[in-house]
Protein backbone atom coordinates (compact mmCIF):
# COMPACT_ATOMS: atom_id res chain seq x y z
CA UNK A 1 0.00 0.00 0.00
CA UNK A 2 3.00 2.71 0.87
CA UNK A 3 4.37 1.36 -2.80
CA UNK A 4 1.20 2.46 -4.07
CA UNK A 5 0.96 5.68 -2.09
CA UNK A 6 4.11 7.03 -3.62
CA UNK A 7 3.89 6.27 -6.76
CA UNK A 8 0.17 7.63 -6.82
CA UNK A 9 1.48 11.31 -7.31
CA UNK A 10 3.66 10.21 -10.16
CA UNK A 11 0.69 8.42 -11.72
CA UNK A 12 -1.65 11.38 -11.00
CA UNK A 13 1.11 13.31 -12.97
CA UNK A 14 1.54 11.97 -15.99
CA UNK A 15 -2.29 10.97 -16.63
CA UNK A 16 -3.42 14.36 -15.99
CA UNK A 17 -5.18 15.78 -18.79
CA UNK A 18 -4.07 19.02 -19.89
CA UNK A 19 -6.86 21.04 -22.05
CA UNK A 20 -5.71 22.44 -25.38
CA UNK A 21 -5.81 25.91 -25.99
CA UNK A 22 -8.87 26.57 -28.63
CA UNK A 23 -9.66 29.34 -30.79
CA UNK A 24 -13.22 29.28 -30.58
CA UNK A 25 -14.03 32.13 -33.25
CA UNK A 26 -11.76 30.00 -35.78
CA UNK A 27 -13.94 26.71 -34.84
CA UNK A 28 -16.94 28.39 -34.98
CA UNK A 29 -18.64 27.31 -38.52
CA UNK A 30 -18.41 24.07 -37.57
CA UNK A 31 -19.95 25.12 -33.68
CA UNK A 32 -22.37 26.74 -35.09
CA UNK A 33 -23.87 24.17 -37.32
CA UNK A 34 -23.37 21.47 -34.86
CA UNK A 35 -25.21 23.03 -32.21
CA UNK A 36 -27.81 24.24 -34.70
CA UNK A 37 -28.37 20.75 -36.06
CA UNK A 38 -28.98 19.59 -32.56
CA UNK A 39 -31.04 22.10 -31.73
CA UNK A 40 -33.16 20.91 -35.34
CA UNK A 41 -33.25 17.70 -34.29
CA UNK A 42 -34.44 18.65 -30.53
CA UNK A 43 -37.22 20.23 -32.38
CA UNK A 44 -37.96 17.11 -34.34
CA UNK A 45 -37.95 15.07 -31.52
CA UNK A 46 -40.81 16.96 -29.54
CA UNK A 47 -42.80 18.63 -32.26
CA UNK A 48 -43.01 15.60 -34.39
CA UNK A 49 -45.28 15.55 -37.47
CA UNK A 50 -46.26 19.43 -36.66
CA UNK A 51 -42.96 20.73 -37.56
CA UNK A 52 -42.22 18.53 -40.07
CA UNK A 53 -42.92 21.49 -43.15
CA UNK A 54 -40.21 23.66 -41.05
CA UNK A 55 -37.53 21.14 -41.08
CA UNK A 56 -36.16 22.39 -44.78
CA UNK A 57 -36.08 26.41 -43.47
CA UNK A 58 -34.93 25.41 -40.61
CA UNK A 59 -31.79 23.43 -41.67
CA UNK A 60 -31.36 26.38 -44.48
CA UNK A 61 -31.02 28.78 -41.71
CA UNK A 62 -28.23 27.11 -39.92
CA UNK A 63 -26.40 26.72 -43.00
CA UNK A 64 -26.92 30.69 -43.50
CA UNK A 65 -25.60 31.10 -40.02
CA UNK A 66 -22.63 28.85 -40.04
CA UNK A 67 -21.66 31.38 -42.56
CA UNK A 68 -21.58 34.33 -40.34
CA UNK A 69 -18.30 32.93 -39.15
CA UNK A 70 -16.67 32.56 -42.16
CA UNK A 71 -17.36 36.42 -43.21
CA UNK A 72 -16.22 37.44 -40.14
CA UNK A 73 -13.18 35.60 -40.37
CA UNK A 74 -12.41 36.39 -43.41
CA UNK A 75 -12.44 40.18 -42.82
CA UNK A 76 -10.21 39.48 -40.22
CA UNK A 77 -7.03 39.08 -42.76
CA UNK A 78 -4.05 40.11 -40.76
CA UNK A 79 -5.38 37.08 -38.11
CA UNK A 80 -5.46 34.24 -40.69
CA UNK A 81 -4.01 31.51 -40.67
CA UNK A 82 -5.08 30.41 -37.65
CA UNK A 83 -3.54 27.30 -36.30
CA UNK A 84 -5.57 24.93 -33.81
CA UNK A 85 -4.15 21.41 -31.92
CA UNK A 86 -0.76 21.23 -32.92
CA UNK A 87 -0.64 22.09 -36.90
CA UNK A 88 -3.56 18.93 -37.20
CA UNK A 89 -6.26 21.93 -38.17
CA UNK A 90 -5.78 25.58 -39.81
CA UNK A 91 -8.41 28.18 -40.94
CA UNK A 92 -7.00 30.00 -44.10
CA UNK A 93 -7.91 31.91 -46.75
CA UNK A 94 -8.26 28.80 -48.95
CA UNK A 95 -10.01 26.62 -46.08
CA UNK A 96 -12.74 29.66 -46.00
CA UNK A 97 -13.08 30.25 -49.21
CA UNK A 98 -13.75 26.10 -49.02
CA UNK A 99 -16.26 26.39 -46.33
CA UNK A 100 -18.64 29.24 -47.96
CA UNK A 101 -18.47 26.78 -50.98
CA UNK A 102 -20.17 23.98 -48.77
CA UNK A 103 -22.60 25.70 -47.32
CA UNK A 104 -23.83 28.00 -50.19
CA UNK A 105 -24.08 24.38 -51.79
CA UNK A 106 -25.68 23.01 -49.29
CA UNK A 107 -27.92 25.78 -49.11
CA UNK A 108 -29.12 24.94 -52.74
CA UNK A 109 -29.66 21.34 -51.89
CA UNK A 110 -32.31 22.53 -49.87
CA UNK A 111 -34.08 24.26 -51.65
CA UNK A 112 -34.16 21.29 -53.81
CA UNK A 113 -35.23 19.13 -51.88
CA UNK A 114 -38.16 21.20 -49.66
CA UNK A 115 -40.80 19.99 -52.68
CA UNK A 116 -39.27 16.71 -53.24
CA UNK A 117 -39.74 15.33 -49.79
CA UNK A 118 -42.44 17.22 -48.79
CA UNK A 119 -44.69 15.84 -51.58
CA UNK A 120 -43.16 12.27 -51.35
CA UNK A 121 -43.39 9.64 -48.70
CA UNK A 122 -40.15 10.01 -47.30
CA UNK A 123 -39.15 10.73 -43.76
CA UNK A 124 -38.00 14.64 -43.69
CA UNK A 125 -36.26 16.02 -40.79
CA UNK A 126 -34.12 12.77 -40.53
CA UNK A 127 -33.10 13.64 -44.35
CA UNK A 128 -31.72 17.50 -43.45
CA UNK A 129 -30.32 16.33 -40.55
CA UNK A 130 -28.09 13.72 -42.45
CA UNK A 131 -27.42 16.64 -44.83
CA UNK A 132 -26.13 19.37 -42.44
CA UNK A 133 -23.98 16.29 -41.03
CA UNK A 134 -22.72 15.02 -44.11
CA UNK A 135 -21.82 19.26 -44.56
CA UNK A 136 -20.52 19.23 -40.84
CA UNK A 137 -17.66 17.01 -42.04
CA UNK A 138 -17.01 18.96 -45.25
CA UNK A 139 -16.61 22.18 -42.93
CA UNK A 140 -14.16 19.93 -40.95
CA UNK A 141 -12.18 18.55 -44.23
CA UNK A 142 -11.16 22.20 -45.42
CA UNK A 143 -9.52 23.19 -42.10
CA UNK A 144 -8.06 19.16 -41.42
CA UNK A 145 -4.56 18.99 -41.94
CA UNK A 146 -3.81 15.59 -40.43
CA UNK A 147 -4.38 12.33 -40.87
CA UNK A 148 -6.36 10.93 -38.23
CA UNK A 149 -9.12 14.56 -39.12
CA UNK A 150 -9.37 14.03 -42.36
CA UNK A 151 -10.48 10.56 -42.38
CA UNK A 152 -13.09 11.15 -39.56
CA UNK A 153 -14.03 14.21 -41.58
CA UNK A 154 -14.43 11.90 -44.46
CA UNK A 155 -16.33 9.54 -43.22
CA UNK A 156 -18.69 12.18 -41.34
CA UNK A 157 -19.13 13.52 -45.06
CA UNK A 158 -19.40 10.04 -46.31
CA UNK A 159 -21.50 7.87 -43.72
CA UNK A 160 -24.80 10.41 -44.03
CA UNK A 161 -24.95 9.88 -48.13
CA UNK A 162 -25.04 6.18 -47.41
CA UNK A 163 -27.91 6.22 -45.95
CA UNK A 164 -29.37 9.03 -48.31
CA UNK A 165 -28.88 7.30 -51.53
CA UNK A 166 -31.23 4.64 -50.34
CA UNK A 167 -34.19 7.35 -48.90
CA UNK A 168 -36.47 6.44 -51.48
CA UNK A 169 -37.21 3.02 -49.38
CA UNK A 170 -40.24 1.12 -51.97
CA UNK A 171 -37.93 1.81 -55.30
CA UNK A 172 -35.48 -1.14 -55.93
CA UNK A 173 -33.16 1.38 -57.87
CA UNK A 174 -32.22 2.95 -54.91
CA UNK A 175 -31.73 0.58 -52.86
CA UNK A 176 -29.38 -0.57 -55.09
CA UNK A 177 -28.15 2.92 -54.85
CA UNK A 178 -27.35 2.67 -51.55
CA UNK A 179 -26.06 -0.43 -50.93
CA UNK A 180 -23.88 -0.23 -54.21
CA UNK A 181 -22.33 3.45 -52.79
CA UNK A 182 -22.23 1.79 -49.09
CA UNK A 183 -19.91 -1.67 -50.12
CA UNK A 184 -17.94 0.71 -52.57
CA UNK A 185 -17.35 3.67 -50.05
CA UNK A 186 -16.57 0.83 -46.86
CA UNK A 187 -13.92 -0.44 -49.66
CA UNK A 188 -12.60 2.67 -50.56
CA UNK A 189 -11.85 3.68 -46.87
CA UNK A 190 -10.32 0.65 -46.32
CA UNK A 191 -7.68 1.35 -49.09
CA UNK A 192 -7.23 5.07 -48.14
CA UNK A 193 -6.97 4.08 -44.15
CA UNK A 194 -4.38 1.74 -45.05
CA UNK A 195 -2.29 3.86 -47.32
CA UNK A 196 -2.44 6.78 -44.71
CA UNK A 197 -1.23 3.72 -41.42
CA UNK A 198 1.74 2.92 -44.23
CA UNK A 199 2.45 6.89 -44.46
CA UNK A 200 2.08 7.10 -40.12
CA UNK A 201 4.86 3.86 -40.12
CA UNK A 202 7.04 6.30 -42.76
CA UNK A 203 7.37 9.26 -41.26
CA UNK A 204 5.98 8.63 -37.25
CA UNK A 205 3.20 11.37 -37.24
CA UNK A 206 0.30 12.17 -38.68
CA UNK A 207 0.23 15.97 -39.40
CA UNK A 208 0.59 16.39 -42.95
CA UNK A 209 3.51 19.38 -42.71
CA UNK A 210 5.40 16.77 -40.50
CA UNK A 211 5.00 13.83 -42.95
CA UNK A 212 6.82 15.92 -45.84
CA UNK A 213 9.26 17.20 -43.51
CA UNK A 214 10.13 13.72 -42.17
CA UNK A 215 10.70 12.28 -45.81
CA UNK A 216 12.01 15.12 -47.23
CA UNK A 217 14.99 14.97 -44.51
CA UNK A 218 15.63 11.11 -45.53
CA UNK A 219 15.47 8.48 -48.42
CA UNK A 220 11.94 7.30 -49.82
CA UNK A 221 11.20 4.39 -49.52
CA UNK A 222 9.07 1.27 -50.35
CA UNK A 223 6.35 1.41 -47.82
CA UNK A 224 5.97 5.39 -48.12
CA UNK A 225 5.84 5.13 -51.80
CA UNK A 226 3.15 2.40 -51.20
CA UNK A 227 1.23 4.44 -48.85
CA UNK A 228 1.13 7.67 -51.25
CA UNK A 229 -0.44 5.46 -53.85
CA UNK A 230 -3.03 3.30 -51.80
CA UNK A 231 -3.44 7.15 -50.34
CA UNK A 232 -4.61 8.33 -53.60
CA UNK A 233 -6.32 5.32 -54.95
CA UNK A 234 -8.34 5.82 -51.91
CA UNK A 235 -9.49 9.54 -52.61
CA UNK A 236 -9.73 8.33 -56.12
CA UNK A 237 -12.59 6.22 -55.09
CA UNK A 238 -14.41 9.06 -53.16
CA UNK A 239 -13.70 11.61 -56.00
CA UNK A 240 -15.10 8.92 -58.99
CA UNK A 241 -12.04 8.81 -60.79
CA UNK A 242 -11.52 6.47 -63.74
CA UNK A 243 -11.21 3.51 -63.14
CA UNK A 244 -12.86 3.66 -59.91
CA UNK A 245 -15.72 5.36 -60.67
CA UNK A 246 -18.36 2.16 -61.47
CA UNK A 247 -20.52 3.01 -58.49
CA UNK A 248 -21.06 6.45 -59.25
CA UNK A 249 -23.42 6.10 -62.25
CA UNK A 250 -26.14 3.57 -60.72
CA UNK A 251 -25.83 5.79 -57.52
CA UNK A 252 -26.66 8.75 -59.31
CA UNK A 253 -29.76 7.14 -61.11
CA UNK A 254 -31.23 5.67 -58.49
CA UNK A 255 -31.35 8.35 -55.55
CA UNK A 256 -33.10 10.53 -54.94
CA UNK A 257 -32.61 13.50 -57.08
CA UNK A 258 -31.38 15.88 -55.23
CA UNK A 259 -28.92 13.74 -53.48
CA UNK A 260 -28.12 12.78 -56.72
CA UNK A 261 -26.98 16.48 -56.94
CA UNK A 262 -25.63 16.13 -53.21
CA UNK A 263 -23.36 13.63 -54.41
CA UNK A 264 -22.16 14.90 -57.83
CA UNK A 265 -21.42 18.56 -55.65
CA UNK A 266 -20.77 18.76 -52.70
CA UNK A 267 -19.66 14.94 -51.95
CA UNK A 268 -17.11 14.90 -54.40
CA UNK A 269 -15.98 18.25 -54.03
CA UNK A 270 -15.10 17.37 -50.12
CA UNK A 271 -13.53 14.06 -51.45
CA UNK A 272 -11.31 16.77 -53.56
CA UNK A 273 -10.70 18.90 -50.83
CA UNK A 274 -8.93 15.77 -48.92
CA UNK A 275 -6.85 14.79 -51.87
CA UNK A 276 -5.52 18.49 -52.39
CA UNK A 277 -4.58 18.61 -49.03
CA UNK A 278 -2.81 15.55 -49.05
CA UNK A 279 -0.93 16.12 -52.13
CA UNK A 280 0.20 19.70 -51.78
CA UNK A 281 0.37 19.41 -48.28
CA UNK A 282 2.33 16.01 -47.24
CA UNK A 283 3.71 14.65 -50.35
CA UNK A 284 5.65 18.43 -52.12
CA UNK A 285 8.43 16.42 -52.36
CA UNK A 286 7.49 13.32 -53.77
CA UNK A 287 6.51 14.98 -57.11
CA UNK A 288 7.86 12.06 -58.96
CA UNK A 289 5.71 9.21 -56.89
CA UNK A 290 2.29 11.17 -57.43
CA UNK A 291 2.41 13.23 -60.50
CA UNK A 292 2.31 10.30 -62.94
CA UNK A 293 -0.53 9.03 -61.12
CA UNK A 294 -2.27 12.09 -60.95
CA UNK A 295 -1.64 12.48 -65.01
CA UNK A 296 -2.91 9.00 -65.70
CA UNK A 297 -5.94 9.59 -63.54
CA UNK A 298 -6.74 12.74 -65.32
CA UNK A 299 -6.29 11.48 -68.56
CA UNK A 300 -8.38 8.22 -67.94
CA UNK A 301 -10.64 9.94 -66.19
CA UNK A 302 -11.98 12.84 -68.44
CA UNK A 303 -11.61 10.70 -71.31
CA UNK A 304 -13.88 7.56 -70.31
CA UNK A 305 -16.32 10.13 -68.68
CA UNK A 306 -17.09 11.81 -71.85
CA UNK A 307 -16.89 9.26 -74.02
CA UNK A 308 -19.27 7.29 -71.94
CA UNK A 309 -21.49 10.22 -71.35
CA UNK A 310 -22.28 10.80 -75.47
CA UNK A 311 -24.28 6.86 -75.66
CA UNK A 312 -26.60 8.00 -72.37
CA UNK A 313 -30.39 8.53 -73.10
CA UNK A 314 -31.18 9.41 -69.46
CA UNK A 315 -30.03 12.94 -68.06
CA UNK A 316 -29.39 11.78 -64.87
CA UNK A 317 -27.26 9.05 -66.13
CA UNK A 318 -25.50 11.76 -68.32
CA UNK A 319 -25.17 14.15 -65.92
CA UNK A 320 -23.34 11.52 -63.98
CA UNK A 321 -20.56 10.41 -66.70
CA UNK A 322 -20.10 14.33 -67.22
CA UNK A 323 -19.57 14.77 -63.36
CA UNK A 324 -16.99 11.92 -64.12
CA UNK A 325 -15.67 13.85 -67.04
CA UNK A 326 -15.22 16.89 -65.00
CA UNK A 327 -13.44 15.28 -62.43
CA UNK A 328 -10.74 14.27 -64.72
CA UNK A 329 -10.25 18.32 -65.23
CA UNK A 330 -10.04 19.01 -61.61
CA UNK A 331 -7.13 16.44 -61.20
CA UNK A 332 -5.52 17.87 -64.26
CA UNK A 333 -3.37 20.49 -62.08
CA UNK A 334 -2.09 17.99 -59.47
CA UNK A 335 -0.36 15.88 -62.17
CA UNK A 336 2.26 19.58 -62.29
CA UNK A 337 1.62 21.10 -58.71
CA UNK A 338 5.44 20.28 -58.38
CA UNK A 339 5.88 23.14 -61.21
CA UNK A 340 3.30 25.89 -60.21
CA UNK A 341 2.18 24.83 -56.47
CA UNK A 342 0.15 27.70 -56.11
CA UNK A 343 -1.55 27.94 -59.52
CA UNK A 344 -2.76 24.38 -59.08
CA UNK A 345 -4.41 24.93 -55.82
CA UNK A 346 -6.34 28.44 -57.20
CA UNK A 347 -7.01 26.87 -60.37
CA UNK A 348 -9.02 23.69 -58.11
CA UNK A 349 -11.01 26.13 -56.13
CA UNK A 350 -11.81 28.15 -58.82
CA UNK A 351 -13.05 25.10 -60.67
CA UNK A 352 -15.14 23.50 -57.53
CA UNK A 353 -17.24 26.95 -56.85
CA UNK A 354 -18.02 27.14 -60.73
CA UNK A 355 -18.64 23.61 -60.84
CA UNK A 356 -20.66 23.51 -57.75
CA UNK A 357 -23.13 26.52 -59.79
CA UNK A 358 -23.44 25.17 -62.91
CA UNK A 359 -24.31 21.08 -61.91
CA UNK A 360 -26.46 22.41 -59.59
CA UNK A 361 -28.28 24.17 -61.65
CA UNK A 362 -28.42 21.64 -64.18
CA UNK A 363 -30.05 19.08 -61.30
CA UNK A 364 -32.60 22.06 -60.48
CA UNK A 365 -34.17 22.42 -63.53
CA UNK A 366 -33.92 18.68 -64.02
CA UNK A 367 -35.82 18.02 -61.05
CA UNK A 368 -38.51 20.97 -62.62
CA UNK A 369 -38.44 19.20 -66.04
CA UNK A 370 -39.61 15.94 -64.31
CA UNK A 371 -42.07 17.54 -62.43
CA UNK A 372 -44.33 17.49 -65.99
CA UNK A 373 -42.73 15.00 -67.66
CA UNK A 374 -42.10 12.40 -65.34
CA UNK A 375 -39.53 11.19 -66.86
CA UNK A 376 -35.70 11.43 -67.16
CA UNK A 377 -35.35 10.65 -70.78
CA UNK A 378 -33.22 12.72 -72.66
CA UNK A 379 -35.82 12.85 -75.41
CA UNK A 380 -38.19 14.44 -72.91
CA UNK A 381 -36.80 18.28 -72.96
CA UNK A 382 -38.20 18.15 -76.32
CA UNK A 383 -40.16 21.50 -77.02
CA UNK A 384 -39.41 23.10 -73.82
CA UNK A 385 -39.07 26.19 -74.83
CA UNK A 386 -42.18 27.04 -75.68
CA UNK A 387 -44.16 26.11 -72.54
CA UNK A 388 -41.28 26.81 -69.91
CA UNK A 389 -38.88 29.29 -72.03
CA UNK A 390 -37.49 30.71 -68.52
CA UNK A 391 -36.20 27.48 -67.52
CA UNK A 392 -35.38 26.57 -71.08
CA UNK A 393 -33.24 29.74 -70.99
CA UNK A 394 -31.51 28.73 -67.98
CA UNK A 395 -30.38 25.19 -68.70
CA UNK A 396 -29.04 26.37 -71.74
CA UNK A 397 -26.59 28.90 -69.63
CA UNK A 398 -25.65 25.93 -67.33
CA UNK A 399 -24.88 23.69 -70.81
CA UNK A 400 -22.96 26.39 -72.39
CA UNK A 401 -21.46 26.94 -69.10
CA UNK A 402 -20.43 23.13 -68.74
CA UNK A 403 -19.03 22.90 -72.30
CA UNK A 404 -16.77 26.11 -71.73
CA UNK A 405 -18.33 28.52 -73.59
CA UNK A 406 -17.75 31.87 -72.87
CA UNK A 407 -19.71 34.22 -71.03
CA UNK A 408 -20.99 31.58 -68.94
CA UNK A 409 -18.79 30.63 -65.87
CA UNK A 410 -17.34 27.27 -67.51
CA UNK A 411 -14.83 28.85 -69.86
CA UNK A 412 -12.81 30.34 -67.04
CA UNK A 413 -12.82 27.25 -64.43
CA UNK A 414 -11.32 25.52 -68.01
CA UNK A 415 -9.15 28.36 -68.26
CA UNK A 416 -7.35 28.54 -65.11
CA UNK A 417 -7.30 24.60 -65.46
CA UNK A 418 -5.15 25.07 -68.76
CA UNK A 419 -3.35 28.04 -67.42
CA UNK A 420 -2.16 25.92 -64.62
CA UNK A 421 -1.03 23.23 -67.38
CA UNK A 422 0.63 24.97 -70.04
CA UNK A 423 2.40 27.26 -66.98
CA UNK A 424 4.26 23.89 -65.91
CA UNK A 425 5.50 24.09 -69.24
CA UNK A 426 6.56 20.66 -69.54
CA UNK A 427 5.89 18.04 -72.43
CA UNK A 428 3.43 15.91 -70.08
CA UNK A 429 1.61 18.97 -68.98
CA UNK A 430 1.07 20.30 -72.68
CA UNK A 431 0.00 16.43 -73.70
CA UNK A 432 -2.14 16.70 -70.80
CA UNK A 433 -3.86 20.18 -71.97
CA UNK A 434 -4.53 19.02 -75.48
CA UNK A 435 -6.45 15.77 -73.78
CA UNK A 436 -8.56 18.20 -72.04
CA UNK A 437 -8.79 20.64 -75.54
CA UNK A 438 -9.87 17.26 -77.34
CA UNK A 439 -12.13 16.05 -74.45
CA UNK A 440 -13.97 19.65 -73.76
CA UNK A 441 -14.97 19.25 -77.80
CA UNK A 442 -16.30 15.67 -76.95
CA UNK A 443 -18.21 17.14 -74.24
CA UNK A 444 -19.56 19.74 -76.94
CA UNK A 445 -21.66 17.52 -78.41
CA UNK A 446 -24.22 15.67 -76.01
CA UNK A 447 -24.09 18.97 -73.74
CA UNK A 448 -25.68 20.92 -77.24
CA UNK A 449 -27.08 17.68 -77.96
CA UNK A 450 -30.02 18.55 -74.75
CA UNK A 451 -30.27 22.29 -75.95
CA UNK A 452 -30.87 21.48 -80.04
CA UNK A 453 -33.79 19.17 -77.83
CA UNK A 454 -35.07 22.05 -75.87
CA UNK A 455 -34.98 25.13 -78.66
CA UNK A 456 -35.65 22.91 -81.71
CA UNK A 457 -37.39 19.67 -81.15
CA UNK A 458 -40.85 19.19 -80.65
CA UNK A 459 -42.64 17.56 -77.67
CA UNK A 460 -42.81 14.25 -77.64
CA UNK A 461 -46.95 14.15 -76.82
CA UNK A 462 -47.41 17.35 -77.90
CA UNK A 463 -48.61 18.41 -74.39
CA UNK A 464 -47.51 22.54 -74.05
CA UNK A 465 -49.14 22.68 -70.66
CA UNK A 466 -46.57 25.23 -68.42
CA UNK A 467 -44.89 23.99 -65.40
CA UNK A 468 -45.45 24.39 -62.27
CA UNK A 469 -42.33 25.67 -60.44
CA UNK A 470 -42.63 26.11 -56.51
CA UNK A 471 -40.31 29.39 -55.19
CA UNK A 472 -37.81 27.02 -53.39
CA UNK A 473 -36.61 25.63 -56.90
CA UNK A 474 -36.99 29.35 -58.69
CA UNK A 475 -34.73 30.75 -56.23
CA UNK A 476 -32.22 27.90 -56.58
CA UNK A 477 -32.12 28.33 -60.53
CA UNK A 478 -31.69 32.12 -60.05
CA UNK A 479 -29.20 31.69 -57.56
CA UNK A 480 -27.27 29.28 -59.63
CA UNK A 481 -28.03 30.96 -62.59
CA UNK A 482 -26.25 34.46 -61.21
CA UNK A 483 -23.40 32.24 -60.03
CA UNK A 484 -22.75 30.92 -63.13
CA UNK A 485 -22.72 33.89 -65.09
CA UNK A 486 -21.32 36.41 -62.89
CA UNK A 487 -18.40 34.30 -62.41
CA UNK A 488 -17.43 34.02 -66.19
CA UNK A 489 -18.85 37.81 -67.06
CA UNK A 490 -16.68 39.39 -64.75
CA UNK A 491 -13.40 36.23 -64.38
CA UNK A 492 -10.96 37.49 -63.15
CA UNK A 493 -12.43 40.53 -62.05
CA UNK A 494 -14.79 38.45 -59.47
CA UNK A 495 -11.98 37.86 -56.97
CA UNK A 496 -9.49 40.65 -57.63
CA UNK A 497 -6.75 40.36 -59.65
CA UNK A 498 -5.52 36.51 -60.46
CA UNK A 499 -1.96 36.83 -58.89
CA UNK A 500 -3.06 37.93 -55.82
CA UNK A 501 -5.55 35.48 -55.31
CA UNK A 502 -3.42 33.05 -55.89
CA UNK A 503 -1.03 34.39 -53.43
CA UNK A 504 -4.02 34.72 -50.85
CA UNK A 505 -5.09 31.14 -51.29
CA UNK A 506 -1.91 29.89 -51.29
CA UNK A 507 -0.99 32.07 -47.45
CA UNK A 508 0.75 30.01 -45.29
Amino acid sequence: MSILASLAPAIAQTTEFVRPAIDWHAFAPELVLLAWGALVTVIDLIGGERTRRFMPSLTGIGFLLAMIPVLTLWSQNDDLPRVLFDGAYMVDHYSLVLKGIFLVSAYVIVLLSSNYMAEGDYYDAEYYQLIAASVLGMLVMTSARDLISIFIALELMSIPAYLMAAWRKSDLKSNEAGLKYMLMGVFASGILLYGMSLLYGAAADTRLVEIADAIDTGETTPIFTLGVLFTIIGFAFKVSAVPFHTWAPDTYEGAPTPLTAFLAVASKAGGFVALVSVVLFAFPHQWEIAEPVMWILSALTMTVGNLIALRQTNIVRMLAYSGIAQAGYMLAPLAVYSKVPDLAQSSIVTYLLIYAAMNLGAFAVVIIAARKTRSGDIESYGGMFRYAPGITVAMTVFLFSLTGIPPMGGWFAKFQIFNALLSAETTAATVLAIIAAVNSVIAAYYYLAIAKQMWFLPAPDGDHSPIVVPPALMAAVAITVIVTIATGSVGVGLVGDATDFVELLASP
